[in-house]
């Protein structure tokens, strides 16, 4: 779900890393990568990326066989729900500068089974709201939207999720092209509304903590991702020279 439109890194060589060649799609070209090129790592880190994935879900069920869901385990599985869909999306952020910072391309095969348990974690999150604090009424779920600002900003973050997800096959990249990179940009307004939802959700106990960790994590992200936009754009002044 998240995009990565670099071209391969160059080696310490020079010579570019083998598995970031570009496979021509209709409508641009996009990076093997993403296309789910074979190769890599294998079926290992696919493995890994599934338990990271279904982590959460398997620890609901044990909290739940050992009474641990707290004396209110509709409200704990709600928070759970939108905490653990926060943390994905977040890792799928990280999968770009981790690849770039330590050559790791086979992580961008598995980054979209990452994103597609966010979204997973993002409707259950969504649901555990509209039955057990709305009572599954639409009427209530829409005054909600209106009347709590918080809940109006997450609706504004699955919203943007929401195409991210219906895309994310190989089909669809293929058919988007370069349009579907573009598309894909809607991960990051969807992180900063999902952290902006968390904060506003927050203030009512006025704990801040969880809060303002995920917010700098995000920001490092962006952060990084703007340095290297600088410094590539700087890269092209030089080579293009005065004019």
């Amino acid at each position: 779900m998240d995009r990565d439109t670099s071209r391969a890194a160059p080696a310490q060589g020079g010579s570019p890393v083998p598995s970031e060649r570009t496979g021509a799609v209709r409508g641009g070209r996009l990076p093997a990568a993403q296309l789910g090129a074979r190769g890599g790592a294998g079926w290992l880190l696919g493995a890994c990326m599934h338990l990271v994935g279904l982590f959460p879900l398997l620890r609901w069920v044990v909290l739940g066989l050992t009474d641990g869901l707290t004396a209110n385990p509709p409200l704990f599985l709600t928070w759970s729900s939108g905490d653990w869909a926060l943390i994905l999306l977040l890792i799928v952020l990280a999968v770009t500068p981790i690849r770039r910072l330590t050559g790791w391309n086979a992580l961008l095969r598995h980054r979209r089974k990452l994103g597609l348990y966010a979204f997973f974690y993002t409707v259950l999150h969504v649901i555990a709201w509209a039955v057990w604090d709305r009572d599954g009424v639409p009427a209530a779920m829409w005054m909600d939207l209106w009347q709590r600002t918080f809940i109006g900003i997450g609706a504004l973050a699955v919203l943007c999720l929401i195409p991210l997800a219906l895309t994310s096959t190989h089909g669809w990249m293929r058919r988007l092209g370069r349009w579907w990179m573009r598309l894909h940009w809607l991960i990051y307004p969807s992180a900063v509304l999902s952290i902006w939802h968390f904060f506003w959700m927050r203030a009512g106990k006025n704990d801040y903590l969880e809060p303002r960790l995920s917010a700098w994590i995000l920001a490092a992200l962006l952060g990084i991702r703007l340095l290297w936009w600088l410094r590539k754009a700087g890269q092209r002044r030089r080579v293009d020279g005065p004019h």
